[in-house]
């Protein structure tokens, strides 16, 4: 059992972390901060899920190609990926708080920044130039969130219910994607894009308060932290924790082909309107929120953390491969492509079921010092798969077709699941 420091309700923080040391916190205040992981982290996904969900609205509004519209989508998830680990140290040394208010706050004043200046008018719209790099400039502050949310969360629950609150808060993500999928795209439609960037601003904003209300450090003894950062590897010379790592990566990369580019196929490939493409994203975060509370409790009850991880690659590898067959059969037989968004749904849910059972295993083998170094290493190359995936598929579109891009993202998952460490 890994070194994680845990909460003492009645005990002030005995650090400097910028809160009172008189502050003392009810029995429940840890809900509180489960409250603020997930405010934060449904912002975000809002943000880095909901943007692409308008991607066919995007590359009218901004006059783009596939091409491009992979690479403006692509460097908001390489914003992400090369902040990731840089906030993750800093959550570690300087503490959830200061690190969360941060970032939320400049990622709140940028996307403001974006709503005034980059956004299609009637004179003028912005070129792919300043639409990526904007994108790539929100995704730099926004990495901020994850590491930061994750630490406090472990540090405030008790082993025998981390895997729940952090599946809790991993429901954030579906969330938040999901409310973006069925807002942004009909937003940027009838009120354009400046509405869309205005909207996650005020998103990031509102979680900027509530983490200012209530996130602190959780209670310990004086020196518990420090004590605590000083056992066990470090996290980037830990070959458990690289492996975990590359598998979470690697299993994100037909996620992120589902989240940017499913809707570019459901509406070029199968024909599907601006409501089936946004209510099939919707249930695929919707489903996936429900699946990763059930997997947290479930392997928190039964300790098969490992044993559920090699399930899900497996099980996302399959329901990746049965997609492909279908586009295949769908481009000879029109009649199947009804049945095309049901199989984007499932596997959707499969591949996005299994994200708080992994960042809990990870963090229980990092410790408590370096649970945000961790988490952050992890999420880094998660952010690798939302910069390279969007780049990628509208390439393997003119070499192999739709049918191609399901295939490759059927492979990633087979690759990720003898990654996955073994049981114990």
């Amino acid at each position: 059992m890994s070194a994680i420091v845990t909460r003492n309700d009645c005990q002030p923080p005995a650090r400097d972390t910028g809160v009172s040391t008189g502050r003392s916190f009810g029995p429940n205040h840890r809900w509180k901060v489960l409250g603020i992981g997930v405010a934060a982290n449904a912002g975000f996904s809002a943000t880095f899920s909901g943007i692409p969900a308008t991607a066919v609205v995007m590359r009218q509004g901004y006059h783009l190609g596939n091409a491009e519209l992979g690479l403006a989508l692509g460097l908001l998830g390489l914003g992400v990926a090369l902040s990731e680990l840089p906030w993750g140290v800093l959550t570690d040394r300087w503490g959830d708080r200061r690190v969360l208010l941060t970032g939320l706050g400049a990622t709140s004043a940028w996307l403001f920044i974006m709503a005034m200046l980059v956004v299609p008018a009637k004179t003028a719209v912005p070129g792919v130039t300043l639409l990526s790099t904007s994108l790539l400039v929100a995704g730099l502050f926004g990495g901020s969130v994850n590491g930061s949310s994750g630490r406090a969360i472990m540090g405030w629950f008790g082993e025998g219910e981390r895997g729940f609150a952090m599946s809790i808060r991993q429901t954030a993500v579906p969330l938040g994607g999901g409310l973006g999928a069925l807002v942004l795209p009909s937003l940027a439609l009838t009120l354009g894009f400046a509405a869309v960037f205005g909207l996650l601003a005020a998103l990031s904003a509102l979680s900027a308060f509530f983490a200012w209300r209530w996130l602190h450090e959780p209670p310990a003894q004086g020196g518990a932290h420090a004590s605590a950062a000083a056992s066990g590897a470090a996290p980037l010379r830990n070959i458990d924790v690289w492996r975990i790592s590359t598998a979470i990566g690697l299993l994100c990369f037909p996620q992120v082909a589902v989240l940017t580019f499913a809707s570019v196929f459901l509406h070029d490939f199968a024909g599907a309107g601006t409501w089936v493409t946004s209510t099939s994203l919707a249930i695929v975060q919707t489903g996936a929120m429900a699946m990763r509370v059930w997997s947290g409790r479930f392997t928190d009850r039964h300790g098969n953390r490992r044993p559920f991880l090699r399930l899900c690659a497996a099980l996302s590898a399959l329901a990746f491969l049965v997609l492909w067959l279908l586009a295949v059969a769908a481009a000879g037989q029109p009649a199947l492509m009804v049945f095309l968004p049901v199989m984007v749904v499932v596997a959707g849910i499969s591949v996005s079921a299994w994200h708080g059972v992994a960042y809990t295993e990870l963090a229980t083998l990092a410790g408590a010092g370096h649970v945000g170094t961790a988490l952050s290493l992890a999420n880094t190359l998660v952010f690798v798969g939302f910069c390279l995936v969007p780049i990628a598929i509208p390439w393997l579109l003119i070499v192999c077709a739709w049918p191609g891009v399901w295939l490759a993202a059927a492979i990633c998952a087979a690759i990720a699941w003898p990654i996955f460490l073994r049981p114990a």
